[in-house]
Formats: structure tokens, C-alpha cells, sequence
């Protein structure tokens, strides 16, 4: 029974994007299209190498920031502002989500590689803004990316999060490595199946899977006949 796994979890931190609303919702694709503009005007490269250039850095750095920021001396907040100025008037509100998340017992957490600001707006977009006790873009954690264990110490020890009673629930399954080794319950939260020691559940809906996870651990005690 999944709840039995979660019975001594009191903080439970979310990524954002393609975890709290679906895949299918595009945004990395209007993401990764301002992604090549930015380094196209920065490099002069053509579309397809700069595409290119941000997957590599995605590979070797953790994020497309990162990397720009190591090569180039980007201005993070300016690279924020830019490629996260997308149109999200397609989010819907989830309230079947919002309630599972409300019925988790303990602190609420969003933790993103994107910027606070993005955070703040999707949450609002999907209705979930009041479900979460805080909210860390990339710029709490010292724009170091998931899934360095810079990035997760920063921010946890801002939070206050004390990994081995916390649960991370990731759509990206190396996020999930450190998490796994300080000690937090791993959740991939992804369509495709993934076989990584570090992973514990996988699921592809979300609000299903938390609503397996608040189900009392123990059955209800059966009424005694009445005499």
C-alpha cells in the first residue's frame, strides 16, 4: 500500500514544470523557442546550433543558464525574464490536484529550476497558489540547477527541510539522485516508466497517485453489532 511509505513524510516538495500540470500543456516547447532566440542574439549562431548548444548545456551544466552564465557571463535575471515571458493563458485550475495536495499532512513546498516569478504565475494559472507554504525558483539557490547538490542544499536549508522526513516529487529522473541520497522518498512523476535505483514510486497522474498516498495505512475499525 503506497501510504505505508509515506507515514513519516512532514514536507513534501514539488518541481514545477511538467509536475504540477501535464506535458501536454507545451510550455517547454514555448520555452525552448525563446531558449534559441536568446542564444542566437547572444552568439550569432543559427537556430539549430543554438538549440543544440542549450541541450549541451543542459547535459553538462544542469541547465541552459548555468552553462550560459559559466561561458558568456550571462545576467541570470535578464535570461529569466526572457525566456520565461510566455503565454500560459491555456492553464487551466485543477482542483482535483489542489485537493490532494491540501489533504498531504505537513508543509508544502515547490522547488524549480525556473524563476520564482514563473512559479508564482503557473501556480495561479492552475489554482494551486494557496496549496504551497513556499515557493524557491533558481535564484534561491544561488542559480546553481537540480540536479546538483548545491542547489538542493541551498534551498533545503533555507526551508529548513530535513531530508530523511520529506518526500520530492520530480519529472526529470536525475533530480531525483540526490534527493534519494539524503535520504528523501523519491516520486517520478512521468509517463514513460523509468528503472533507476534512486527512484522509489513512479506514477503518471499525479492526483491519483497523492490520493493513494493520504488513504488512512490502517483499516477502519469494523462497527460492533449492536445488541
Amino acid at each position: 500500500m503506497v501510504a505505508t511509505h509515506f507515514t513519516h513524510i512532514d514536507t513534501w516538495v514539488f518541481d514545477l514544470d511538467n509536475t504540477l500540470y501535464p506535458p501536454s500543456a507545451g510550455l517547454f516547447a514555448l520555452m525552448d523557442a525563446r531558449f534559441s532566440a536568446y542564444v542566437t542574439r547572444l552568439t550569432g549562431m543559427n537556430h539549430d546550433r543554438a538549440l543544440q548548444l542549450c541541450v549541451e548545456y543542459w547535459r553538462s551544466h544542469g541547465s541552459t543558464l548555468a552553462g550560459l552564465m559559466a561561458d558568456y557571463d550571462v545576467d541570470p535575471h535578464e535570461f529569466l525574464a526572457d525566456v520565461h515571458d510566455i503565454d500560459i493563458s491555456h492553464l487551466r485550475p485543477d482542483p482535483g490536484l489542489a485537493r490532494a495536495i491540501d489533504a498531504l499532512p505537513g508543509r508544502k513546498v515547490v522547488f524549480t529550476n525556473g524563476s520564482h516569478n514563473h512559479a508564482k504565475r503557473v501556480l495561479a494559472a492552475r489554482g494551486l497558489t494557496r496549496q504551497f507554504d513556499a515557493v524557491y525558483g533558481v535564484e534561491h539557490a544561488d542559480f546553481k540547477p537540480k540536479p546538483t547538490a548545491a542547489a538542493f542544499s541551498t534551498v533545503f536549508t533555507k526551508d529548513g527541510i530535513t531530508p530523511q522526513k520529506s518526500a520530492m516529487f520530480e519529472d526529470e529522473a536525475r533530480n531525483l539522485a540526490v534527493p534519494h541520497q539524503l535520504g528523501m522518498r523519491t516520486v517520478l512523476v512521468h509517463p514513460q516508466p523509468d528503472t533507476a535505483d534512486h527512484i522509489h514510486h513512479q506514477t503518471s497522474d499525479l492526483t491519483d497517485f497523492l490520493s493513494q498516498v493520504v488513504r488512512p495505512v490502517f483499516p477502519a475499525r469494523a462497527k460492533r453489532p449492536m445488541s
